[in-house]
């Protein structure tokens, strides 16, 4: 009975770790979460917000301004000497206030009527930083999912070298048992051994540096992910298939041309141009008059008016309507300046955009390549590990017979190893820059 608790308590406590241990990310689940957690993401989207609140600044700008104002004040009057005089009762009554209050109470509207349709324009190019805002949201979340996708795709690989590695140091430890058995026998000397012996630490070496990298990239893919807790990270494996790296590659064109007319940082660039063009029409409204209207309505009191409060206010009262003319004349060669630069930032704007597109014909030009390239030693290296191993194999069998010597073993072993890791590499890469492809062309990740 004691056995038995003592079992389930220790179950209890490696459960959890057991359960951290086996929780996998997929690719989806890595950009589903990326997109939704990314500090760089969450402080494009307040810029977005930013933007959207600059929008209806510009509207507000459109309307009308309305002010309601009221002053008040004390004064004091030392050497006064004429006041109120009043008869009550028969009696003559005069009064000297050297204290007074005046009090003013309005509203004040005013109106650009016209300004060069500068403030109609203000609102369009709000408009379109806004849009800008949200490709510029869109060309991050594409930035952070290909750096996911590429390592992603380098953990599944190096998942695999691990494989081969293991593989590798096992026929190492075979090989270092078996020369145990020849020495013991006469049949190998110890300086052969000793070299069966120093590949099998080789391997290990080598295993344990594909480990290390293998942590690496996962550690690299967490920080990517903004994943700081304790908590131990690990991928799914999916099944891949030589089919999938064997399937048809894109066209450069198609992709390219696909590419043009989807992605975020094209666009971009297409309403900077947009946005030069608009700029310049504002800094052009600054050799055209501005017409502006206004109004207000008014009244006051005073505490020495004979008159009651109601009163003062109604007689105060009064109402003004105008309209005012600006006709700019010299302005000490602003509105030219202004000018010169809107236009210089045009033709910047349109660099930018040929920039942008020469960028991403590179990038899609480097993938299609990096595909094709792949794709072809892909197809190379599977008849070359075939030949390795059934090379291998039969130098290990002649090996046992003593007909090949410890070098040519190793030389072997080594040829299979190299063709078994260049056959990974090839076919991983070739997938990643299919997807990569098919990415920029519009299709998902």
């Amino acid at each position: 009975m004691r056995k038995k608790i003592i079992i389930a308590a220790m179950a209890m406590m490696l459960a959890p770790t057991i359960a951290t241990a086996q929780k996998q990310w997929t690719l989806e689940q890595c950009l589903n979460y990326a997109l939704e957690n990314n500090i760089t993401l969450k402080k494009s989207r307040i810029e977005k917000r930013s933007a959207e609140e600059d929008v209806k600044s510009s509207k507000a700008q459109l309307l009308p301004s309305l002010s309601a104002s009221t002053n008040h004040s004390l004064g004091y009057r030392p050497w006064q000497d004429n006041g109120v005089t009043t008869v009550t009762n028969g009696q003559v009554n005069s009064k000297v206030d050297k204290t007074y209050y005046n009090g003013s109470y309005g509203v004040n509207a005013s109106w650009t009527v016209w300004n060069g349709k500068k403030n109609i324009n203000n609102v369009r190019q709000k408009a379109l930083t806004e849009e800008q805002a949200e490709l510029s949201i869109q060309e991050t979340a594409n930035s952070i999912q290909e750096k996911i996708a590429q390592l992603y795709v380098q953990l599944l690989y190096l998942t695999e070298a691990i494989k081969v590695n293991e593989a590798s140091l096992e026929t190492a430890r075979k090989n270092e048992e078996r020369g145990k058995e020849m020495v013991e026998v006469g049949k190998m000397s110890k300086a052969d051994l000793a070299q069966l012996s120093a590949q099998r630490s080789s391997d290990e070496y080598s295993l344990v540096e594909a480990q290390s990298q293998l942590a690496t990239y996962r550690l690299q893919l967490k920080q990517l992910l903004e994943l700081t807790n304790e908590e131990s990270f690990d991928i799914v494996v999916p099944e891949t298939t030589n089919e999938q790296a064997l399937g048809e590659i894109p066209s450069l064109r198609q992709v390219y041309e696909s590419a043009l007319a989807t992605r975020p940082e094209i666009a971009n660039a297409q309403l900077a141009i947009k946005n030069s063009d608009i700029n310049l029409s504002i800094a052009k409204a600054g050799r055209m008059p501005t017409i502006s209207m206004t109004g207000g309505l008014g009244t006051s009191t005073n505490s020495l008016s004979n008159n009651s409060f109601g009163n003062q206010l109604k007689y105060n009262f009064d109402g003004s309507v105008g309209a005012s003319l600006s006709i700019p004349l010299f302005d000490q060669r602003q509105t030219k300046i202004n000018v010169a630069k809107a236009r210089l930032q045009q033709e910047q704007a349109q660099l930018d955009l040929q920039d942008k597109q020469k960028q991403l014909y590179q990038t899609i030009e480097g993938y299609w390549q990096d595909a094709v390239t792949n794709q072809q030693k892909f197809r190379t290296a599977q008849q070359t590990v075939d030949s390795e191993q059934q090379s291998f194999n039969l130098l290990q069998e002649q090996f046992s017979l003593g007909l090949k010597n410890i070098v040519e073993l190793m030389t072997g072993k080594d040829k299979l190893l190299t063709a078994q890791q260049n056959l990974l590499q090839s076919k991983y890469m070739t997938i990643l820059n299919m997807q990569l492809l098919r990415f920029y062309g519009g299709g998902g990740m």
